[in-house]
């Protein structure tokens, strides 16, 4: 007998299990995000690039962004994608950014010309995993965070066509 087959699903994010994603991000990231961030993140027009992510049943990571329009472009900002540590090397970070890149890539009303996202200087792996998905170094953000150090981020994107 074969072993049983991995089921990786995702789930938009409801008033329901947002208590499951604050936890996540609470294990996940050295930071404490805001009511406006939990808010924002249940709203519908996010639905699509906002999940949880789910390994056999069981809540492992989240993805979380917003859209961000200034005048004709919209561009969607990757706030937070983040995997439980037992559960990396098993390509839900990338199952989780292709869904969303695939959702921003079809998305019409408003069409979606990028995606980007910070990465914090010292975290290397995370920037050569973005790169590996066709994203490009642009910038680096001096002093982006506050109360982690180092301070300063990489800002990565990847436009779409």
């Amino acid at each position: 007998m074969s072993a049983p087959q991995s089921r990786v699903t995702f789930a938009s994010l409801t008033p329901n299990n947002i208590g499951t994603v604050r936890k996540l991000n609470s294990v996940l990231f050295p930071i404490k995000y805001s009511e406006k961030f939990y808010n924002d993140i249940l709203q519908l027009e996010v639905e699509d690039f906002c999940k949880l992510v789910y390994y056999n049943d069981i809540p492992v990571g989240t993805i979380c962004c917003r859209l961000e329009t200034n005048g004709d472009e919209t561009r969607l900002y990757l706030m937070t994608m983040g995997v439980l540590a037992p559960y990396r090397s098993r390509k839900l970070g990338s199952q989780s950014l292709e869904l969303i890149l695939a959702a921003a890539a079809t998305q019409t009303k408003p069409k979606i010309n990028k995606i980007y996202l910070h990465v914090q200087v010292s975290n290397e792996g995370a920037k050569k995993f973005y790169e590996r998905h066709g994203f490009i170094e642009v910038d680096v953000h001096k002093d982006y965070y506050k109360k982690i150090v180092p301070h300063d981020a990489w800002v990565l994107e990847k436009a779409f066509q």
